[in-house]
Order: structure tokens, then sequence, then C-alpha cells
């Protein structure tokens, strides 16, 4: 699909491709369209949170298990995590309510929830896919140990390049696709002899039972993390924290009914959403409520391919933990895989095609002179008065995350 745009000096019309326009709204390409030093510091901030949040949570969910086995019901721990995330997202609300400035268009009123409702219908989408891989963490740690799972996580991010692409037409160079080629072999050289033998599961050999929770563990997340970027940045002027309410709440009622699903197949007994839970999970279930909440800054102020990367540092973090809590040992495969995987990041992150914002005019070369001096004088005054506007509308001094 491409559009015209129209050239100021001659008035020609050319095809400009507009292949993202129909994943973003305008409000965000017009956010995307500066990186101040703000913005910066906004993602040195959401890398080092997911770091340490996202290195923790495999650390917590083995700790949570006694003699190999969840006391407790997955999915209780995953509908209280949705809880939490409601309530700190409602919180939030009320704090941006009270901060309303007279004139303005308060944003809580039933139309305007309903309204937005509506337009963040999309997602539903991220919120089932979530409620999925959330209890596949937990089917994971069955078959490998902390470490692994954050290592196999990395294979996400090719699959959400391939997803980028396709589903909101994003632009990846030669070299950013030989980066995650890389990030698979380092993935496949600390997967050398991780499976124990005369192990099973569902009733196949560990191999297979395994790596096809792989598939899905892979794949879900994956889905979601696309599908929850398109749709918090299609409504970029919603307030994320009420799209986080909607989110969440999507979350809650997925959840509620795998509680019900479970309640059929195991008794009523198991409808005790508290049941089995310990002073471990109740860290988890705090650990997993920060760390979506801060997923979604990302997904919304950033992109998920950041995202992937920052929890694929958190590999290190969850690897020296593992093996200082609980004695796992770092193999040579784990030390030279680390290294391919932060090699293959360096690589990605140097080589990023950057998506030019679709203007409604563009400059086109001439050969004569005073046309190209007139294009010269024209992009001055236009970019000056682009740089006033920008600083006339947003402020160095404000605060990194919305309040």
């Amino acid at each position: 699909m491409s559009g015209e745009v129209e050239c100021r000096v001659c008035h020609a019309k050319v095809p400009v491709p507009v292949a993202a326009a129909a994943a973003v709204s305008k409000a965000y390409d017009s956010h995307r369209s500066t990186v101040s030093s703000r913005q910066r510091a906004l993602n040195v901030l959401l890398v080092s949170g997911d770091c340490v949040l996202a290195g923790l949570q495999p650390i917590l969910v083995y700790m949570c298990k006694v003699d190999g086995k969840f006391k407790f019901s997955p999915v209780s721990v995953n509908f209280l995590t949705e809880i939490t995330k409601i309530i700190f997202a409602i919180i939030m609300l009320c704090i941006q309510a009270r901060r309303v400035k007279v004139g303005e268009k308060p944003f809580l009123t039933v139309s305007t929830f309903m309204q937005a409702a509506r337009n963040n219908v999309l997602l539903a989408v991220p919120a089932l896919f979530y409620a999925i891989n959330n209890y596949m963490k937990f089917v994971m740690q069955l078959y490998f140990n902390p470490a692994t799972v954050k290592m196999l996580g990395n294979l996400k991010v090719l699959v959400i390049a391939v997803l980028l692409k396709v589903i909101m037409r994003r632009r990846f160079s030669t070299i950013q696709w030989e980066a995650l080629a890389l990030l698979l072999i380092g993935i496949s050289v600390n997967q050398l002899k991780s499976l124990p033998e005369g192990s099973s599961a569902l009733g196949l050999p560990v191999a297979a039972g395994a790596y096809l929770y792989t598939i899905f563990f892979v794949t879900v997340p994956a889905l979601a993390s696309v599908y929850n970027e398109k749709a918090l940045k299609s409504q970029f002027d919603t307030s994320i924290y009420l799209q986080n309410l909607f989110l969440y709440g999507y979350g809650a009622i997925f959840n509620f009914f795998g509680l019900v699903i479970t309640a059929i197949i195991q008794g009523p007994s198991s409808f005790n959403i508290l049941e089995g839970h310990s002073k471990a999970t109740m860290f988890l279930i705090c650990n997993n409520a920060a760390q979506g909440i801060l997923s979604s800054f990302f997904f919304k102020y950033a992109d998920t391919i950041l995202k992937k990367y920052s929890s694929t540092i958190a590999t290190i973090f969850t690897g020296v933990a593992s093996a200082v809590l609980f004695g796992h040992s770092l193999t040579i495969n784990f030390v030279l895989a680390i290294s391919v995987v932060i090699i293959s990041m360096h690589q990605y992150l140097s080589n990023q095609i950057k998506d030019d914002v679709p203007s409604s005019k563009i400059e086109m070369p001439d050969s004569h002179e005073h046309r190209s001096k007139e294009s010269v004088v024209v992009n001055v005054s236009d970019s000056i008065a682009s740089e006033a506007k920008h600083r006339h509308g947003t402020d160095e001094r404000q605060p990194l995350l919305p309040v």
C-alpha cells in the first residue's frame, strides 16, 4: 500500500510507502519524530528495571516449587497478579484525575471511559495470549532450570521480528537479521545437553514434550507483545493507565475462566485461589505485576525488540543468581552463549533502520540551482518552526513517566 505526496517546489506527485501508517496513530508518529534526552533516560530506566524484574521471575518461580512440584494453582497466581495490576492502574488513574487542570476535559467520565473501551478493544487479544503464556512459564520450569528458561525465551526475539515485519510493517536491515540469526546460534549453544536423560512428559519422550512446550512458550508471548504494542500505539492519546486497566481487566477475566476450568477438572477444592501459597509466591505475584506494568511502558513509549533484548540481558543476572542460590553450575556452554547473545544485541541495536514519519509534503532534487536554494530555505524555515513548536509543546523538565 502506498500514498502520494506533493513536492512544494515543482508540485510533482510521487508515491511514498505508508506501511506503518495503519499500525500506529498520528499521535505516536508525532511522539517519535523527535528524540530527546528525556526519552533516552526513559529507555535506560526501562531497560534497567526490566533486567532486574525479568531476572528475578524464574528465580522466584523455582523457589515456589516444593519437591519439584507446585502446591498451588499457577492460574491462581496469574489471576492475583492481574488483580494487583488493576489496583495499581486504578490508583494511578485517580492521581491523574486529580491533576487535571482547569479547562481540560476530564477523562474519567462515563462517556469518555466507554469511548476509550471501544477504541481499545484490541487489547483483549494480547490479554488472552498473556493468560496462556503466564501458565506456560510454570510448565517450562518443570523441564528446565531458570537460566535455561530465560535463554529459551530469547527465541521470542526472532519470532517478534517476523511478526513486526508482517503485522506492523517494521523494517530491518540485513545486519539486523544476521544478528538475530547469531542470537539463535547462541541459544543453541546453551541448549546442548540441557535435558536430563530418562525423563518424560505427558507420556512423550522428554525432548518431544519439552520442545512442544517451547514452541508455545516462544510463539504465544511473541504474538501478545506485537499485538500489545500495536494496540497501545494505535490509541497513543489515551492514558496508558486507562489502557492498562482494560488490558488487565481482560486478563483477569481470562484467568478467571482458567480457574473455573481447573475447578471443573480437579474438583471444587482447587477453586481456592489462596491454597498452597507462601511468601515466595507473594513475592512472585508482586514481581510479575511490576514486570507487566513496566512492559506496557516499553510497548507504548519504546518498542518490543528493545523489551526483549533487555530481557536477554537479564539472562546473565538469572544465571549468576541461580548458581549462587541453588548451586546450578554455569557451564562453558552458558558462558559462550551469553557472549554470542551480547554480540548479537550490539549488532542489532547499532544497525537500526530509522523509519521516516510520512509528512504531507517532501522535497525533491532538482537540477536548477535556484530551486535547490529555495528548497534549502524552505527546509530551514520548516525546521525552525517545527523546533519552536516542539519546544513550546513539550518540556524537558517533565517527569519521565506519566503521572
